[in-house]
This record gives C-alpha cells, sequence and structure tokens, in this order.
C-alpha cells in the first residue's frame, strides 16, 4: 500500500504545480504555445492521478474492505460512501473527462477540455488527504 500511497503523493504534486500554474493563465483562445503545452501537462496529470486514484487506490480499499470488485461507478460510490470523497457525482465527470482525453483527437474541443479539467482539479486533489487518513487504518 505504501508503494501507491507514494505515487499518489508524486501524481498529487505534479498535478498541483500543473494545475497552480495553468490557473493563473486561464483557458483563452489566443494561448501561446507555451501555454499550450503547459494545458498540455495538465491535461496528463489530471488524467494519471485520477486514474491513481480510481484504478488503483479505490481498488486497492475494496479488497483490503473485502467488497467485491463490480464496476468503476460501484468503486466510485463506495469511495463516497467510506467517507474518500466528497462527491461520487463529481469522481463520475472525472472519470468521464478522462476517457475524453485519452481519446480526443478534436483541436476543436480542446479548449472546453482545459476548461472542465481546471474545474474539476480541486475535488480530485481534495480526495487525497482523505484518501491518506483512510489508509492510515492499514498502515498501523
Amino acid at each position: 500500500m505504501q508503494k501507491e500511497l507514494d505515487e499518489l503523493n508524486k501524481a498529487t504534486d505534479v498535478l498541483t504545480y500543473s494545475y497552480t500554474k495553468c490557473a493563473k493563465i486561464g483557458v483563452s483562445a489566443d494561448l501561446s504555445e507555451e501555454e499550450l503545452e503547459s494545458f498540455e501537462a495538465l491535461t496528463g496529470r489530471f488524467a494519471r492521478l485520477s486514474d491513481i486514484i480510481i484504478q488503483k487506490v479505490f481498488r486497492y480499499f475494496d479488497v483490503l474492505d473485502l467488497e467485491n470488485s463490480g464496476t468503476v461507478r460501484d468503486r466510485i460510490n463506495r469511495a463516497e460512501k467510506k467517507g474518500i470523497i466528497e462527491s461520487a457525482e463529481d469522481f463520475i465527470h472525472i472519470r468521464l473527462l478522462r476517457n475524453e482525453i485519452a481519446h480526443e483527437y478534436k483541436s476543436d474541443t480542446i479548449y472546453s477540455i482545459f476548461e472542465s479539467v481546471l474545474e474539476l482539479t480541486p475535488p480530485l486533489l481534495n480526495s487525497v488527504e482523505k484518501i491518506i487518513s483512510y489508509s492510515e487504518r492499514y498502515l498501523k
């Protein structure tokens, strides 16, 4: 479990850096190449942290809690019931956005993706402290 938490912390740090930088830039139609590169890093880091949390950490907690694996939605709903996340609804949107990031090939929708990532990064980052607190019961 410590390995997953270390990976979670590293991914959180780099996403926090990118989010802070891109929140200052803001989304506009005239982003420079450097600013676009910053937003591309943000979206990749957002997708990575969401994968770590939903695909690894939530699954790991389900195994430790002797829960059936079920669907991604089941995992997210159980995380909300356990108090690990504030809103299952936010995490369903995070997961859908992550999928959109992974399969996005149209440049005309990239700006709406950037805006959504800026909007959903705070709930994603806020879940990390709760995840760490929840994991402490297994690290003793």
